[in-house]
This record gives C-alpha cells, structure tokens and sequence, in this order.
C-alpha cells in the first residue's frame, strides 16, 4: 500500500462512523472558527494602527519639546527672563496650553546631539476658516506635515513636501460641506484659507486640494497643507510680531537614521533628556494601545487554544474507538505484510483529515461570518472610521490556523496509532 492509498484508505475509514466523526469536526471547528475570528481582529486592528502611524509621521521622526523646569511644590516659580511660552494650540485667545518654547538656539542644540540627522521646528497656524469659492466658511484646523507622512486617502493623491506651489489634503468631513458632490469631485479644486496677522489683518492663500483623507485614530479632522503653504500661513501670521515670538515653537520635528534599532533610539531619547528635551515617536504615542489590543487578542486566541485542546481529546476517543471496533481488520493487515509504521501511518493520516476537515470548515465560515460583520459595522459602529477594516484575513495567518489544528489532530492521534501499530496479528485476527 502506497502514500496515496494510505491517504484514499483514511479518509474512507474517516466517513465509516458518521456521527461521531461529525461531533469531533463540530469540536475542531469551534476552535478554528474562534480562532480565526480573533486573528482577523488583531490583523484588522494592527494594519489600522500601520496606516495611522504612517499618517500622523514617518517612522524615523520624532517630536522634541523643551522639558520645563520642575514647579515648585507650593507658590509659583521664579521668573526665568531667558525662557519662552507659546501656546500649544496656536497664535490668539483659542490657544488653550502654555508650553515652554523651543527657539532658534535650541535648535541649534538639537542639531548637535548624536544621532540626529535634522531639525525643523513645527509650525503652528490657527486659521480663521476655510473656503472653498463662494460657498460657506467653516471653522478648522490645520495639522503638521512631515516628509515621509503617508495620510490614508480616499480620493487624489498625498501633498508634495517639498513642492513650491501651495498644496491641501482635506478630511473626508470637508467633503460635502465645502459644496462638492463627492471626494473625487474635490480633488483639483481650490481651497481657501484665511489667518489673522498679530496687527489684526486678516489675508488669504489659495491652495489645490490634492487629496481627500479618511479620518484616523489620532488627527481625523485635520487639514493637512504641504510645507509652502504651512511656511507661508505661518509667516502671514506672525507679521507684527517681534523676531523672538517669531522663532518661538511649540514643539520640534527630528529625523534619526530609519534603521536605527530600538536600542538606538532609546539612546537618543536619553541624550535629548540630558540636553533638557523631551523626544517622543510615533510608536510611543501608539505604543500603550497596541499593546493593550494585543493582549486582548493573545487571551482570545488563548481560548481557542484550548477549544482546540479539548477537540483533541475527541480526537483520541473517536480513533481509539475505532482501533477498538477495527481489531481484526487491524490483524488482518498485518497478517497480509502490512507494517506496524504503515499501520501508524493510517491512523495518524485519519486524525489528519478530520483535523483538516474541521480547521477547513471552522476557516470557511470564519471568513463568511468576518466579512458579513465587516459589511454591518462598515455601517453602524464603525461608520465613524471608514478607513477601519476591523476584521482583515491574512492567508499566511489563514494557513497557519489550518496547519496548526492538522499538527494537534495528528498528536492527538498518536497514542490510538501506536496502540494500533503493536497490536499482535494472532491475537487480533482472534478478537471477538
């Protein structure tokens, strides 16, 4: 008997008692089910948290604020004539946080700490509002744009960096208040965008809109300028200001080399903190909820683990039934030249099948029920987050479940095919 009979063999030798090879399958299927639902939801949620990483910065950035001086424990701090505050929320009485401010000095200090590659400072603008030709005029904010940024478009393409002309991405929540019919149909339109200087005079700036985002985790409804447009409403808006608030930021952008390791970069945080700054990257920010998804994710695959364990214990009892109920077929294989490790084989080849045919079926319908869900949250609960795919199906994750329950049936397995690989010819062909 060849590998190929082998195989015909167990899975006609699978199918011989329907009933209780159904049970065991229903069990496996359980587990494969559970466990592919679950998977699809920490995939779903991980390639969420990839795309709003990669709009809100690049992955070689990091955000630098002055540490401020420790506050006393009681009654206010002495008066520092060599430190600066901005306002973290922008120029004028909308401004809500007062941060100690980064000057050009500190830039330059910045600069100077290893493994920095460069320093911008991050500009803030709190336009007026926005425009688009005679329509309504809105309220809205603009958010920072970094080289290597990548927002999560609906419609157009991402702002040029460095492009000379003045170029905008509008969220999705723009689209049809601005009087456009849909996110395409915004694409290539002019957006106009109004500051007020600190003499109180008010100016404009056209802009293309290049792109329409869908809302993310962090900054969904922000409008995002490329950085000529940004320069340009900053400088507008500190006209009137004296050269010191001018080179007043909020906050700092940095660049380190991509392929630094986590080592690396833990370094650099430490040498930032020495020099009197506080360097956060996108990770960080992210960091604390991925990790807590994850752990989520890890405790519901915990379960279907152990759906899965308990399915192979129905494993072992359905193949030890059947060693019993096969007794003398059993001698009479061996009787005829069969050997023990064929004998094994095709007990180890059944518990694979129904392993296979359970994480089949239990893989299948996960699927089904995943994008039925999809469809209904799409529309409901997660309507808010169009970008959001909560329930996202890798194959490789796909296979790995399938393979994963065929190795613990063929374990499961293994103690009824030993038990029927030893069984004695003579006194098989003699059971009753």
């Amino acid at each position: 008997m060849n590998g190929l009979d082998l195989i015909r063999a167990a899975v006609s030798n699978s199918l011989r008692s329907k009933t209780r090879t159904t049970l065991t399958v229903i069990a496996i299927f359980i587990g494969a089910f559970t466990l592919t639902l679950t998977s699809a939801v920490g995939t779903g949620i991980n390639q969420y948290i990839t795309t709003t990483v990669a709009s809100i910065g690049a992955n070689d950035v990091m955000t630098v604020t002055k540490t401020p001086a420790e506050a006393a424990s009681s009654g206010p701090q002495v008066y520092d004539p060599n430190s600066t505050t901005v306002r973290s929320g922008g120029i004028g009485p909308a401004a809500r946080t007062e941060v100690t401010a980064i000057t050009d000095a500190d830039l330059t200090t910045l600069a100077a700490v290893p493994g920095v590659t460069s320093v911008t400072p991050t500009l803030t603008v709190k336009p007026d509002y926005v425009v688009a030709g005679d329509g309504t005029k809105y309220q809205a904010t603009l958010g920072s744009f970094v080289s290597g940024m990548k927002l999560d478009l609906a419609a157009g393409a991402q702002p040029q960096f460095d492009a000379t002309g003045f170029q905008v991405a509008i969220p999705e929540s723009y689209v049809t208040p601005l009087g456009f019919a849909d996110d395409a149909a915004a694409v290539g339109k002019t957006l106009t965008i109004a500051v007020t200087d600190a003499k109180g005079v008010q100016s404009t700036a056209d802009a293309t809109i290049v792109g329409v985002a869908h809302p993310g985790l962090i900054a969904g409804s922000a409008i995002t300028p490329n950085d000529a447009l940004m320069r340009s409403l900053y400088n507008t808006q500190s006209t009137g200001l004296t050269a010191a608030s001018t080179a007043s930021y909020a906050s700092a952008t940095v660049r380190f080399d991509p392929s630094a390791s986590q080592t690396q970069i833990d370094t650099l945080k430490a040498d930032l903190k020495t020099a009197g700054f506080t360097g956060t990257t996108v990770n960080d920010t992210l960091g604390a909820f991925k990790t807590v998804i994850d752990g989520i994710i890890l405790v519901l695959n915990g379960f279907a683990i152990i759906a899965l364990l308990a399915a192979g214990f129905g494993i072992v009892n359905t193949l030890l039934m059947s060693v019993q109920e096969r007794t003398r077929e059993i001698g009479l294989m061996k009787a005829m030249g069969m050997s023990g490790g064929k004998v094994f084989g095709l007990f180890s080849l059944e518990a694979v099948f129904i392993g296979f045919l359970g994480s089949a079926i239990g893989v299948g319908v996960g699927m089904l029920v995943g994008s039925l869900a999809n469809r209904v949250l799409s529309h409901g609960l997660l309507s808010g987050l169009p970008g959001l795919t909560l329930i996202a199906f890798d194959p490789v994750a796909l296979l790995t479940i399938v393979v994963t329950v065929m190795g613990i049936a063929f374990l499961a397995g293994t103690i009824p095919a030993l038990r029927a690989a030893r069984q004695d010819p003579i006194s098989s062909l003699r059971y009753e």
